[in-house]
């Protein structure tokens, strides 16, 4: 589960980003802190490349933005996004209706004890509906297990799958990063319609691929890096290809 921090007070943000880090170390090493600012325009632009599972965020932010409308930005790109909202004003907990944000937790500024506390518990519960969407809304996600790890992977993200040099492991690429796993490619055949086996060592995305090479056999993602495409299945390749880009 990827986490993003937006906190512009400095001794504030260190300390839940320590609080969060300590969590996982010790209880979940699925959850990682991806982006750690106090500046709303940093989240935005990760957003830009990249997706988070779950968002603390300061309302009372020194920015143009504040932490609500931070919020309904992200919500744009991700509207079942998590979302937890910290402040030292107790009041501004009616605002999150007046936004019409569904925000998971709501934590108080107070004591270190009752924020450490509060953190683990909104974890917890955000690392549960994190784990939920990928076992149960698997028409969008995959979920992957990596040792000890819950990784969710939204299928439109996902560049190709290969076999890896290391036994029984795949190796699948995807926008937010590149994770090996216990698998066999055959699992991922039918992952989604546009998914396609063009070698026994690849299962591509059409939809991410930038341009087929007929004669060397080969595909080149976007993404930059290179397919091989069995000498049979060119022509069905091409055929597949032409009929997502008549459909996108």
């Amino acid at each position: 589960m990827r986490v993003i921090i937006c906190e512009d007070d400095h001794a504030q943000k260190n300390r839940l980003h320590k609080e969060i880090m300590d969590y996982a170390n010790f209880h979940e090493p699925s959850i990682e802190v991806v982006l750690c600012t106090s500046q709303p325009d940093e989240v935005l632009a990760y957003l830009e490349q990249h997706q988070a599972d779950c968002y603390f965020l300061d309302i009372e932010l020194n920015h143009e933005l504040n932490g609500m409308e931070l919020a309904m930005e992200i919500r744009k790109k991700d509207p079942i996004a998590t979302i937890i909202f910290i402040t030292t004003h107790a009041d501004y907990l009616k605002l999150t209706f007046t936004y019409k944000l569904a925000a998971l937790d709501f934590i108080v500024k107070e004591t270190t004890e009752q924020i450490s506390s509060e953190v683990k518990e909104a974890l917890q519960v955000a690392f549960k509906k994190y784990k939920q969407l990928g076992e149960f809304d698997q028409s969008a996600r995959v979920q992957l297990q990596i040792g000890e790890r819950i990784q969710n992977v939204n299928i439109q993200d996902i560049y190709y799958i290969e076999t890896s040099t290391k036994p029984h492991k795949l190796a699948l690429y995807e926008k937010n990063g590149y994770y090996e796993f216990y698998g066999k490619l055959i699992d991922f055949e039918g992952l989604d319609a546009s998914f396609y086996r063009c070698h026994k060592s690849y299962v591509i995305n059409l939809c991410h691929v930038s341009e087929l090479n007929k004669t060397e056999r080969k595909v080149t993602m976007s993404n930059g890096t290179v397919c091989m495409v069995s000498f049979r299945l060119v022509r069905e390749l091409q055929r597949k290809l032409a009929a997502v880009s008549k459909n996108s």
